[in-house]
């Protein structure tokens, strides 16, 4: 398999599972907070949001890549 095809299978696998969940988290750490021995640290949860348009955008670049090269 040449890398074009795994590049295209990966942007297909990767539209799949963008319609299917269509968003995801993450923890991110914003402060940090030391007084003396005290230490504090703020942990934010941050959700992006998948549009459908770019799910359905990579299962058709990767279709393309993948369906679209032939071996020479």
């Amino acid at each position: 398999m040449n890398p074009i095809r795994i590049a295209g299978a990966i942007l297909v696998v990767a539209g799949v599972l963008a319609l299917l969940y269509g968003s995801f988290s993450y923890t991110k750490e914003n402060h940090e907070v030391k007084l003396g021995p005290i230490e504090m640290t703020v942990k934010e949860k941050q959700t992006v949001n998948v549009p459908v348009w770019a799910g359905v955008g990579a299962i058709v670049i990767g279709g393309l890549l993948f369906f679209g090269t032939r071996k020479s």
